[in-house]
């Protein structure tokens, strides 16, 4: 444990930056191993001290020094982590000082400063929808197409076909957003203006989808100037287009779906009157779920 003497003799900053290293280790530790301990060298860290000196520091807000004082007054004298209650309590308290302290340090969090269990998700839990699919074509977005890796698990989505261009799966950042997703979902790169795997671009997920299957019809793509999302006949089978950010779905694909099952469309009410795509796609798909177990 640093003594707190010390601590009031580095600049600000770096105790700031030290102080939040040690929580957020103590709450990774706390999610995955159910206690505080980390290294077995910092087992006395008084978590409660540290936090009530933090709230001491008039250079923070009143309110982050009041919500400091609290989180030392969960800390303090806590067994480690016994009941779930417990552990939910002080999971919120670690969390909420290493917020404080990433924010007062000027570290507006990224998805890697969200801290998460880091266990394998167990695919034979799943609900799957058989014949449920979808295609993005060039999500250049790795967050997005994370982002839709954890929606499509959620809504049973039997497999992700993704184009060429379209952003890595196994990029850090997707594989972060994604939440173990990548690994259990069904997914394959295709060219679905081809309707064919090309063989050079062919990336197979750890549940491999056959080379010489073309992916299956109907068609239809979330699109502007569709049928509105509570008025779309969403197929039992089939396969939903998602399009480019910046571009949206490409005219050769707008092509067969419109030969297809048309096109659906989220209502929209804003100004802006457009969504991000991998928030579009939560949307669209839960709805196309909620279709199947009516």
């Amino acid at each position: 444990m640093i003594p707190i003497s010390r601590l009031e003799k580095i600049p600000r900053r770096q105790r700031l930056h030290k102080l939040q290293k040690i929580f957020a280790e103590a709450e990774r530790n706390l999610i995955n191993n159910g206690n505080r301990v980390g290294d077995h060298n910092r087992t006395n860290i008084d978590y409660a001290a540290y936090a009530l000196f933090l709230a001491s520091d008039e250079d923070f807000s009143d309110y982050a020094r009041r919500e400091l004082g609290a989180a030392a007054a969960i800390l303090k004298g806590s067994p480690i982590c016994q009941q779930t209650e417990q552990t939910a309590e002080e999971r919120r308290a670690f969390n909420t000082v290493r917020h404080i302290l990433l924010a007062e340090t000027g570290r507006l969090p990224s998805d890697w400063d969200f801290i998460n269990p880091d266990g394998k998700l167990d695919s034979s839990l799943r609900r799957v929808f058989p014949g449920m699919f979808v295609y993005l074509e060039d999500i250049r977005s790795p967050y997005n197409v994370g982002s839709i890796f954890r929606s499509a698990e959620s809504f049973g989505v039997q497999r992700l076909y993704l184009s060429p261009l379209c952003a890595d799966p196994n990029h850090p950042r997707a594989k972060r957003t994604a939440m173990g997703c990548v690994e259990i979902m069904e997914w394959q790169r295709i060219c679905l203006a081809e309707n064919e795997v090309p063989s050079s671009e062919a990336v197979p997920s750890s549940k491999a989808v056959p080379s010489s299957e073309a992916v299956p019809g109907p068609y239809f793509a979330l699109e502007t100037g569709g049928l509105a999302l509570r008025e779309f006949k969403f197929p039992k089978k089939g396969i939903m287009i998602l399009g480019n950010e910046e571009l949206g779905v490409s005219p050769a694909l707008l092509e067969l779906a419109d030969a297809s099952l048309g096109r659906v469309s989220i209502p929209n009410y804003g100004v802006k009157a457009s969504l991000n795509a991998s928030a579009a796609f939560a949307i669209a798909v839960q709805a196309w779920t909620e279709s199947l177990v009516i």
